[in-house]
């Protein structure tokens, strides 16, 4: 399966999804998620024992593309934050309904809603120079991706809040020592660590790995309910005046 800005490849009972729009740091856009969406249905048709996510260039997400929300027209906006944050919602749920483990590997930026490809992984490794970072408050845009939700599940509810009022960024050290992330490696390290945690999996007995994710992962229904008030949220925010000119100040254009 070959799509635009996301690749699915498999190697006997691993899957790989690589993020592959590099040149916008795989910023979110309908056509990545689509093609996330698509790689996770074929994830769920043949099942494989492990899935690894990963991405291309120097972030593994900088998460809802900024810039393409400012170039849509005003009265267009709505329409398109339906889109992104809408798929983003049905790739958290999909993640969570995946009857594989999810391993991430990431590396850079990881910033707004693209916590979500994180939050809905299994097990999360993480190069020493990864970073996490909301930005909606700077920016004038209202949590997705499971930040108000699957965050706080993670993190706790107290630090995920106080991350997104002030947009602190957690190093990749602060990620494991608050349970964002599971283990650290040397970026040129990551692809041995992740290829062993796979192993490990595939080694373990499946019918019990299996019973083990539906016990200990959110529950794909309550998170389905809280993602929608996100939705909600975000799409009365991105129409305000607020959001527009956070935009343009984000950006450096002129409103």
């Amino acid at each position: 399966m070959t799509e635009q800005y996301v690749r699915l490849e498999t190697d006997g009972e691993i899957a790989r999804i690589t993020l592959a729009r590099p040149e916008r740091h795989n910023a979110l856009v309908p056509e990545l998620l689509d093609g996330l969406l698509g790689a996770l249905k074929e994830c769920h048709r043949f099942a494989p024992r492990t899935v690894i996510l990963q991405a291309e260039g120097p972030s593994f997400s900088s998460g809802g593309d900024v810039g393409a929300f400012f170039e849509t027209p005003r009265s267009e906006r709505k329409a398109f934050a339906s889109e992104v944050v809408g798929r983003l919602n049905q790739v958290i749920i999909a993640m969570l309904e995946l009857p594989s483990p999810t391993i991430a590997a990431v590396h850079g930026l990881v910033t707004g809603g693209s916590i979500g490809l994180v939050l809905a992984s299994d097990i999360v490794v993480a190069t020493e120079k990864a970073t996490f970072t909301p930005w909606y408050t700077v920016v004038g845009f209202s949590p997705d991706g499971g930040w108000s939700t699957l965050m706080g599940q993670r993190i706790g509810p107290s630090r995920a809040l106080e991350m997104q009022l002030t947009n602190r960024s957690l190093s990749a050290e602060k990620a494991l020592e608050y349970g964002l992330a599971h283990y650290l490696t040397q970026p040129e390290e990551i692809s041995a660590k992740v290829q062993e945690l796979c192993q490990s999996v595939v080694n373990k007995k499946p019918e019990s790995v299996q019973r083990t994710l539906s016990m200990n992962r959110p529950d794909p229904k309550a998170t389905a309910v809280q993602l929608q008030n996100e939705y909600e949220q975000f799409l009365e925010q991105i129409v305000t005046d607020e959001a527009h000119y956070g935009m343009a100040s984000f950006l450096k254009r002129a409103p």
